[in-house]
C-alpha cells in the first residue's frame, strides 16, 4: 500500500506520447472495422483475439464507442458509416429487447447511440436511447429508491443495485434533457443517493452490490459479486466508483459527491501496486501472481479526467497528474502496438476471477476486454482535446 506522496515519484504522460498511443489505437480501431461492423467483438478477447458475436451483453456499446472517438479524431467517413450502422443495430435490439433485462441500458446506449447523436443528430441514435432510457426506468424501485441491477423486477434473490449502475444513470439526464421530461433525471438522482449512502463502507473502499428488503425497501447487506470477497474491494468496482462520483457531480454539483470523489479515488490510488496496474482486488499487491485489470486503471484514469474539470487548480492538477501516472503506466505495460499480437487495444483486463466467496467463473482473465479498450481510448482522448462526453 502506497501513501499518496510516494505516488508522485512516478512519470506522468507526454502530451506527445498521448499524440502517439492515440495514433496507434485509433489504426487499431481503423483496422478492425473490416470484422466488426455488421458484427461486435465478444465481451473479452481469447488468446488475445476477439471473436466475433451478435449485439447481446452488456457490452457492445463500448466497441461502437472506439468507432466514435476514432471518428472524432479523424473524421473518417468509413468510421461513421460503421458506427451509424451498428445504431441499426441498437434500434433492432432495444425494439426486440434483446438481451435488456437489466440496467445497463447507459454501457449500451451512452457510448453508441448518445454519441451519435451527439456527434451527426443521427435521429435514429436518439430515438434508440430514448428508448434504452424508458427500459431501465421500468427497473426502479420504488420503495428503496434504486434501479434493480438484474433479473425479474421485484424478486428477492436480486433486490440490488451495483455499483456499476452509476454510470447508466447519464443517459437518464440525457433523456431528461432531450424530452424535457424531468422524471429521467428525478430517478437518477434518487439511485445516485441511494448507492452512494450504502455501498462506501467507512474505509472509502466500496461494496460491489447492495441488498434491499424486497417488501420494505429497506437497507439489508453488502457483498460482493465479482470482487475476492464482500469485504474486498474490486478494483473495477471502485473505479466505477471513481468515474460515478465524477458524472453525479458533473450533473448535480452537489458538493457531497465531490467529497466522495476524494475518498474513494484515494483509496484506489493508495492500494495501487508499485507497476501502477491495478489487481482485480485490491486484496493484492506487489508480488501476487493473481492477474491484473488494466481496464480498473483506465476507468479510474477517466473520472479522474472529468473530474479535474470542475476542482480548484490545486486538487485539478492533481488528480489530473494522478490520472497520467496511471495512463503512462498503461500506456507502456499494456497497450497493444501490432495487429499481429491482438485485436484489442488494452492488454492485461479480467473480466472475471473466480473465488471461493463469489459465484464467478473465470472469464476473460489477463486478455482484452471491450469497456478497457473503450476507457484507454476515451482517457486518451480527453488528454489530447477539450472532450464533450457522452456520458
Amino acid at each position: 500500500m502506497h501513501t499518496l506522496k510516494e505516488l508522485e515519484k512516478y512519470s506522468s504522460i507526454t502530451m506527445d506520447e498521448v499524440k502517439k498511443s492515440l495514433d496507434i489505437s485509433v489504426e487499431l480501431v481503423l483496422h478492425n472495422l473490416d470484422e466488426f461492423t455488421n458484427h461486435f467483438p465478444d465481451s473479452n478477447s481469447n488468446n488475445m483475439f476477439y471473436p466475433k458475436t451478435e449485439n447481446v451483453e452488456w457490452t457492445t456499446g463500448f466497441w461502437t464507442g472506439e468507432i466514435w472517438l476514432a471518428y472524432e479524431m479523424t473524421g473518417h467517413e468509413k468510421l461513421k458509416h460503421a458506427g451509424n450502422i451498428q445504431v441499426e443495430s441498437f434500434l433492432k435490439r432495444i425494439i426486440e429487447k434483446v438481451d435488456v433485462n437489466h440496467h445497463d441500458m447507459g454501457f449500451l446506449y451512452s457510448p453508441s447511440c448518445v454519441a451519435a447523436y451527439q456527434l451527426t443528430g443521427n435521429e435514429t441514435a436518439k430515438k434508440a436511447a430514448i428508448m434504452a432510457a424508458d427500459n431501465l426506468m421500468e427497473r426502479f424501485i420504488e420503495n428503496g429508491q434504486y434501479f434493480q441491477a438484474w433479473g425479474e423486477i421485484g424478486a428477492s434473490d436480486n433486490s440490488r443495485l451495483i455499483i456499476d449502475c452509476l454510470l447508466n444513470m447519464p443517459l437518464l439526464f440525457w433523456a431528461s434533457e432531450v424530452t424535457g421530461e424531468s422524471i429521467y433525471s428525478e430517478k437518477a438522482e434518487a439511485h445516485i443517493k441511494t448507492a452512494m449512502n450504502y455501498v462506501i463502507r467507512p474505509d472509502n473502499s466500496t461494496y460491489h452490490t447492495y441488498y434491499f428488503d424486497a417488501k420494505t425497501g429497506e437497507p439489508m447487506k453488502g457483498v460482493t459479486h465479482q470482487g475476492n470477497r464482500d469485504g474486498s474491494a474490486w478494483s473495477r468496482g471502485q473505479a466505477w466508483g471513481i468515474y460515478g462520483a465524477a458524472l453525479s457531480y458533473k450533473k448535480l454539483k452537489d458538493p457531497m459527491y465531490l467529497e466522495v470523489f476524494k475518498k474513494v479515488t484515494d483509496y484506489f490510488l493508495e492500494h495501487l501496486p508499485e507497476d501502477l496496474i491495478p489487481y482485480w482486488d485490491f486484496d493484492f499487491d506487489t508480488g501476487s501472481n493473481e492477474p491484473r485489470d488494466s481496464s480498473a486503471g483506465a476507468i479510474a484514469c477517466c473520472g479522474m479526467l472529468e473530474m479535474a474539470k470542475y476542482m480548484t487548480n490545486e486538487d485539478s492538477l492533481y488528480y489530473t497528474e494522478m490520472a497520467k501516472k496511471i495512463l503512462k503506466a498503461l500506456v507502456d505495460r499494456c497497450q497493444v502496438t501490432d495487429t499481429a499480437l491482438s485485436n484489442g487495444l488494452l492488454l492485461h483486463g479480467t473480466y472475471a476471477k473466480d473465488s471461493p466467496n463469489n459465484p464467478c467463473h473465470n472469464r476473460g482473465v489477463d486478455e482484452c476486454n471491450t469497456w478497457g479498450d473503450y476507457f484507454f481510448l476515451e482517457a486518451l482522448v480527453r488528454l489530447h482535446k477539450n472532450w464533450k462526453p457522452y456520458w
